[in-house]
């Protein structure tokens, strides 16, 4: 059985968790972002930043910052994140965007509930701080996939989140294929077909960092690969 949705604020993470932690950054030419992003993560907190193909400078500011990088070549949202978790080795991990749209310390907030063992994923539901921050075709295809979701494994998720934690291993063995926009709908499906418990939160969501446009609904080719891969990895 899975817990039902929570959007009340998670409690501060102890710095013996954040010590067992690791931030995920699938990037794809983010170099206006990551500056702010990764001066912003505590000191405890090792960031893997798994890079698909950067044309930019993101390589750089995230090396001269201390993150570790890891090149992906095979190009894709799943991909990335993939090669992320396979280059991270801690205890926990924390995947998130690196567009600069959720504050690295709300992301990391979700850990506690993971480490304490209320949750075996937490995820983070975008909250924008101002209107017209999610495009209607986003809300569209994150409202049709939740749905689905939410009556297929009564998964209380109302946002395909940008934001998840959960144990490392955990997230390797639930088997996720797609390499492209599906793989956080899939995580979801067979999370809700082993049982887990999923809890979701409320994550301030804030403007992209300028000159950073949305992979996924930034462009009608991205809309549109994102809406087929939503649909191939839930059916």
């Amino acid at each position: 059985m899975t817990s039902p949705s929570a959007v009340t604020p998670v409690v501060p993470v102890p710095s013996a968790v954040l010590q067992r932690t690791q931030l995920v950054m699938p990037c794809l030419n983010e170099e206006q972002a990551l500056p702010r992003l990764l001066a912003a993560v505590p000191a405890e907190v090792d960031v893997v930043i798994a890079d698909n193909g950067s044309t930019d400078r993101s390589v750089q500011i995230a090396r001269a910052a201390g993150a570790t990088v890891v090149t992906v070549p095979q190009q894709g949202y799943g991909a990335a994140a993939h090669g992320g978790l396979l280059a991270a080795s801690a205890e926990f991990v924390v995947v998130m965007d690196a567009d600069g749209s959720v504050d690295p310390s709300d992301a990391l907030a979700l850990v506690a509930v993971v480490a304490q063992g209320e949750a075996d994923l937490a995820l983070g539901r975008r909250r924008p701080v101002r209107r017209g921050l999610i495009p209607p075709q986003a809300r569209i295809g994150n409202a049709a996939a939740t749905a689905v979701l939410r009556h297929r494994h009564g998964l209380g998720v109302h946002d395909i989140a940008p934001v998840r934690a959960a144990r490392r291993s955990n997230l390797l063995d639930l088997g996720v294929t797609d390499r492209a926009m599906g793989y956080p709908v899939e995580l979801l499906d067979k999370a809700g077909r082993a049982g887990w418990r999923v809890l979701e939160f409320d994550v301030d969501y804030f403007p992209r960092a300028a000159g950073s446009v949305s992979k996924v609904s930034g462009t009608v080719r991205g809309t549109a690969r994102t809406a087929w891969g939503f649909g191939r990895a839930l059916w």
